[in-house]
């Protein structure tokens, strides 16, 4: 209900002030006393203790959760403490709530229930608020709104504001006897002491008699009422027979003997049981009526048939002419005017004319009609039902859902949606149909009982957890589990599962060490019909072991070596860690190549070890030096042993350069000199220029220099400087006339070889001159060629190109400054633009806003039409 923090709130403040001296320390020390013997003293006087058990269990339930502080209320869910203001149902379930709260709930229900009825049945708010009702929130029996508490009075109700400073005295109780009516209105009145709960049967001795009154005896007067071992023999409403069922309460059951009985107009004989004796039988009566002429229309009756209907005044169909004295046997005459009688749909007349038999069923006029829901007309046939397809959008009582029903004609139906919001148990959820304001409480009741099952008692839902369990002073007898239950001491009877054990476990490991942990065998489950368990203090410190769980791997610390096993890199590690390490040196063991050692970390060895890995091969290339000698490298990779012989051919030109031989490494290195030099040799002549001429060697391919060539006797062409004259001479004899003039054969030009020896005579001056004459035009020809380029065209030229490029800067910036310009214009007009759509778009919506609503006043202005 609303406020229901508000209420919490002041029950916090009622109650914190008491502290907790109602269980144990404080002021009252004497509250753990149990007070059920001095409340049922006077009933057990009266009746005997032995009887008193089945009929006080009730009561008993709420004397336990009253002295162990389990009493709660279900509608904050707080406990209900000694000084609290309280009040509790009389109706059927007795439950006890603080006075406060039930005050809040009542009143927010009987206001919720007026308002819902004023909206519903179109009362009048005073009419509606007059005839609200509340219920109790756990077994909601009804009850007026005259009946809301005002006052804090004791459980019987004779005390208002009862005291609870008494520890003899039960908390919230008056002390004196109850004095109630009991149930059954029976005249007496209840002999406990005032007490929370129902009122026990009464226990008073009256002569009583059974169902059937055959037997008379004394007993209690709360169970007077008692059936007897005999038949009842009653007689039944058919007047013949009796009752043959055992003595019981309540009207005696139809008669089922059979017999042959007749219908009520006597033509059909059936079997049938004697309470359906009286039947109507299919045949129809068929008998003349006295007039003679008809036979009678009803069906199987019992008496006479009765007069004929036709006799006497007789009138048209439609009932406007009326005719006197005519024969029933004769048809009334149609009298031609308009029927006129009111058809099925309750407005409008038959339009034909005056008929025999029925109107028309269904009403045809077009007429115009409004939907259930006023939002709409339409011209419709009058039989005919007219609904819109509008839904409507109305919030329902429960203020959650919308009605959603098409065409509603605002009477919105409650709402069908399950409610299913938390309880305030956090438990369960709310079963009711959806609602307005805060759920009712949540009606379970969880029972809280020791192992045993002696020593329980009942608490609200939601609150289990707030709970102290029970204390019972019998011993526990459930067996223990564990190994050293012959060394365990015995423990009183308890709440929940049994305590864990608190002795080691002491259990071997196969490495020989033992488990030093607390004992972790199984323990016995708690009892499974009382499965809530108080909520305990979260500790910081985690469970050593969970009970009924092997033992954990074993923690002793051992010293191991790393997987490659290198001297130094021990560690200190778990007994159970089956890991393995490995250390930052390299591994060190030799590849099998034999000349190199592996540079893997540290790693395990295969044969060693399951999980053991292969040393790295070794894909360095062979570095050994070969037998013979040579420059090049083994092909093979890095391999143990010799080198294979090399194979590698080896390119040797001849001495001449004319020819290249090619040799195995092996072979050419395993030579001797004078043999490599033979080897070498092509065999044909020397290609190799003598260094004073332009001839080859004439003699055979050799190692070394030419042998002397300077006595080349080759023959060469010798011309004089202008090449008109030539001689053929020795070649030594050239390479003389060289010295001769102080010039070395080698310096001298090849391609010229032998030039310039021979000296001019007049024949070569002639020539010359010749020569140059028509060499000198071509000269000046293509000197004034050459010097054409530079006239004045070229400069005019660079200027014209010069002033093109400045006038085409000059226009290149203005046409910046102009692009710039419409590009700015062209942005405000955009801005504007936008501007202008959203002033005049929210206007338009104003507009159409404003027209709508004046559509819909029209509307509801307009009256209804049929």
């Amino acid at each position: 209900m609303a406020s229901a923090a508000a209420v919490v709130g002041h029950r916090r403040q009622v109650s914190d002030s008491d502290s907790d001296s109602d269980h144990g320390g404080g002021s009252n020390p004497l509250r753990h006393v149990d007070l059920s013997a001095s409340v049922f003293r006077p009933y057990f006087d009266f009746t005997g203790k032995s009887t008193a058990s089945a009929d006080l269990s009730k009561i008993q339930s709420f004397l336990n959760s009253s002295s162990s502080g389990a009493l709660s209320c279900l509608i904050c869910l707080e406990r209900i403490r000694i000084s609290d203001p309280t009040w509790s149902c009389s109706a059927l379930c007795f439950s006890v709530f603080h006075l406060v709260c039930i005050q809040s709930w009542a009143r927010q229900s009987s206001d919720l229930a007026a308002a819902r009825a004023a909206s519903r049945l179109s009362l009048s708010p005073a009419a509606a608020s007059e005839s609200a009702t509340w219920h109790c929130p756990k077994c909601r029996s009804e009850y007026t709104k005259s009946q809301i508490p005002k006052s804090y009075l004791c459980f019987c109700g004779k005390l208002e504001n009862p005291g609870s400073d008494d520890p003899w005295i039960l908390p919230h109780s008056c002390g004196e006897v109850c004095d109630r009516p009991l149930r059954n209105n029976c005249g007496h009145n209840c002999l406990l002491l005032c007490h929370p709960g129902p009122c026990p049967p009464c226990p008073k001795v009256v002569a009583s008699t059974c169902f059937c009154g055959s037997i008379r005896e004394s007993r209690r007067c709360g169970a007077k009422n008692f059936a007897c071992s005999g038949t009842c023999s009653k007689l039944l409403d058919c007047g013949a027979h009796h009752c043959t069922e055992k003595c019981h309460d309540g009207a005696c059951p139809p008669c089922r003997k059979r017999g042959t009985y007749k219908c009520q107009c006597g033509k059909v004989k059936e079997d049938r049981e004697c309470c359906e004796r009286i039947f109507r039988c299919e045949e129809p009566c068929d008998e003349l009526l006295d007039c003679g002429k008809h036979k009678c229309s009803k069906g199987c009756h019992p008496g006479e048939c009765g007069g004929c209907p036709f006799k006497g005044k007789r009138s048209c169909p439609c009932g406007k002419r009326v005719y006197e004295g005519m024969a029933c046997d004769v048809a009334v005459p149609l009298c031609g005017g308009t029927c006129d009688k009111v058809l099925n749909c309750g407005y409008h007349r038959c339009p034909e004319r005056c008929h025999r038999g029925q109107c028309i069923e269904t009403c045809r006029l077009v007429v115009t009609k409004s939907c259930r829901c006023g939002s709409s007309r339409k011209e419709v046939p009058c039989y005919q039902d007219f609904s819109c397809e509008r839904k409507c959008m109305r919030m329902r009582d429960c203020g959650r859902h919308a009605c959603r029903r098409r065409c509603c004609d605002g009477d919105c139906p409650p709402c069908s949606e399950v409610c299913d919001r938390k309880l305030r148990c956090k438990n369960h959820k709310c079963p009711a149909p959806c609602h307005r304001g805060a759920c009712a409480p949540c009606p379970v009741m969880v029972t809280i009982s020791c192992a045993c099952g002696e020593t329980k008692f009942e608490v609200p839902c939601g609150t289990e957890m707030d709970q102290k369990p029970p204390r019972c002073r019998k011993p526990c007898s459930i067996p223990s589990l564990c190994r050293h239950a012959p060394y365990l001491k015995p423990h009183k009877c308890h709440y929940g599962a049994c305590p864990p054990c608190r002795l080691l476990c002491d259990e071997e490991y196969q490495c020989g060490h033992k488990c030093k942990l607390k004992c972790h065998d199984p323990k016995p489950p708690p009892n499974p019909e009382f499965t809530v368990r108080p909520k305990k203090k979260k500790s910081n410190r985690p469970p050593e072991c969970t009970p009924g769980s092997p033992c954990p791997p074993c923690p002793e610390l051992v010293i191991r070596s790393c997987v490659g096993e290198h001297e130094g890199a021990e560690r200190t590690m778990v007994c159970s860690s089956k890991t393995q390490f490995s250390c930052d040196n390299l591994c060190g063991n030799p590849l099998s190549c034999g000349n190199h050692y592996c540079t893997k970390t540290c790693h395990p060895l295969k044969g060693r070890t399951v999980s053991g890995e292969s040393c790295e091969k070794c894909d360095l290339p062979c570095e050994k030096k070969r037998k013979p000698e040579c420059q090049h490298s083994c092909p093979l990779p890095c391999h143990p042993g010799d080198c294979p012989p090399c194979k590698v051919l080896v390119k040797r030109s001849c001495h001449c350069g004319s020819m290249v031989h090619v040799f195995e490494c092996i072979y050419y290195n395993n030579l001797s000199e004078d043999e490599k030099l033979t080897v070498r040799s092509c065999g044909g002549p020397c290609h190799r220029k003598l260094p004073y001429c332009t001839h080859l060697c004439p003699e055979t391919c050799h190692p070394g220099q030419c042998p002397e060539p300077e006595k080349c006797s080759k023959k060469v062409t010798v011309r004089c400087s202008c090449h008109t004259l030539k001689k053929e001479r020795i070649c030594q004899e050239v390479q003389a006339a060289y010295r001769a003039s102080g010039t070395d054969p080698k310096d001298a030009p090849k391609s010229h070889f032998g030039h310039g020896l021979l000296p001019c005579n007049s024949e070569c001056r002639s020539k010359m001159k010749v020569i140059e004459s028509e060499l000198y035009p071509r000269k000046s020809t293509k000197v004034a060629e050459e010097k054409e380029p530079d006239t004045g065209k070229s400069a005019s030229k660079r200027r014209r190109r010069r002033e093109k490029v400045q006038e085409a800067r000059g226009a290149s910036k203005l046409q910046k400054i102009f692009a710039t310009m419409k590009w700015l214009l062209l942005f405000v007009l955009l801005v504007m633009a936008l501007v202008a759509g959203t002033y005049y778009g929210y206007k338009g919506l104003l507009r159409l806003s404003d027209w709508m609503n004046e559509v819909d006043r029209q509307r509801s202005r307009r009256p209804p039409r049929l």
